[in-house]
């Protein structure tokens, strides 16, 4: 009987579902970030142990479940480092996302469940050749992008970024710009992107569909992958790109070579924080090359917060939470755009206050 593998999103650009493919143990020389390989569900289980599939719906894991997923790195500061290459000789992985980003943790927060854990089974293999994320990258014509670029940065990992994109990206359809989103560095999952899909962006990337796991490698890998992504968003033709970036720019995701690439297109940036000193931190830390326009996240949350920001950094901080500050975004996203129409700003306020959960 055919074996029935759960597909984690890292694969979605594959064809793995599709087409047959064998698996076979590869000696550890032979290994890379990047490899397709599949692992036999162990463990206790707890809440962590589903699979972002390939669709981006989550899937319940059980023991000897297989599933399909992807070496790599990742280095969250609020929950847990891992890397493949730290695979011991019992062939022991843990899934360090449930998007398949496959390897085993070097440290774990306490407050943090046990990742899923499996035994490596193998790799995929077809024709006696080991199956990459890299197979499936549809290479770009060289494009410049050319169109104002808003940019989501935080203080660290879940700082608000992805719900600040939303809500952007809607205020921006709403004015009737044609949007194109990315999220440019991080660790696989799908669902970042396909919120900003759901928002309004008509073209959505992220660095899976440029063959990474994860952002965590190398800055020529990275600086490729770069390349690839920008490229395909230019030739999205839309008029205005949201860009995210994962985790922080000071952590080893390559964030700061995203900051370093766009600025000649920024237009906006949103810094999302945790709270006041971590905004202080990143802007002493890039000092003038990158300024927020606004802050925003759990440190704009309240007056007490806002005005911290204001005496330690000079920037305003602007609660997206709260509608009363829609009037506010609107505006200033208008005025950093350039848009003439007054009418614009007024209507995607109206409409985001109608549409826009609370």
């Amino acid at each position: 009987m055919k074996p029935h593998y759960f597909f984690g999103s890292v694969t979605r650009c594959s064809d793995l579902a599709e087409e047959p493919f064998d698996v076979e143990e590869l000696d550890r020389a032979h290994w890379g970030t990047g490899d397709f390989v599949v692992g036999r569900i162990t463990g206790e289980r707890n809440r962590l142990y589903h699979c972002e599939t390939r669709s981006g719906r989550m899937a319940d894991l059980v023991r000897d479940d297989l599933m399909v997923g992807a070496l790599g790195r990742r280095a969250a500061t609020l929950e847990g480092v891992g890397d493949w290459r730290e695979t011991g000789p019992d062939g022991v992985l843990e899934a360090l996302t449930s998007a398949g980003l496959l390897g085993r943790s070097t440290s774990i927060s306490a407050t943090f469940p046990n990742l899923v854990h499996m035994q490596y089974t193998g790799h995929v293999v077809r024709h006696g050749r080991k199956v990459t994320m890299r197979d499936f990258v549809t290479p770009s014509p060289a494009a410049k992008l050319d169109i104002p670029v808003i940019l989501l940065i935080g203080t660290s990992m879940s700082s608000g970024k992805t719900s600040s994109g939303r809500l952007i990206i809607r205020a921006l359809k709403y004015m009737g710009l044609d949007v194109v989103a990315a999220k440019l560095t991080g660790a696989a999952r799908y669902r970042d992107i396909l919120q900003f899909r759901d928002a309004g962006a008509r073209c959505v990337i992220d660095f899976v569909d440029a063959g990474l796991p994860s952002t965590v490698c190398s800055t020529e890998r990275y600086a490729e992958a770069l390349d690839l992504m920008l490229a395909r968003l230019a030739s999205c033709n839309g008029q205005v790109l949201v860009a995210e970036s994962g985790a922080s720019p000071l952590e080893p995701y390559n964030g700061a070579a995203v900051v370093e690439r766009l600025s000649a297109n920024l237009r906006f940036t949103v810094l999302c924080a945790y709270d006041p000193y971590a905004v202080l931190g990143v802007q002493s830390a890039f000092g003038p090359t990158l300024r927020a326009s606004i802050v925003s996240g759990p440190a704009a949350n309240t007056s007490a917060g806002s005005d911290l920001v204001r005496r330690l950094c000079d920037l305003e901080a602007l609660s997206q939470l709260d509608r009363r500050n829609y009037t506010e975004l609107c505006r200033k996203l208008k005025d950093a755009l350039q848009l003439e129409d007054e009418a614009i700003a007024s209507e995607a306020l109206a409409y985001m206050n109608e549409k826009t959960p609370a």
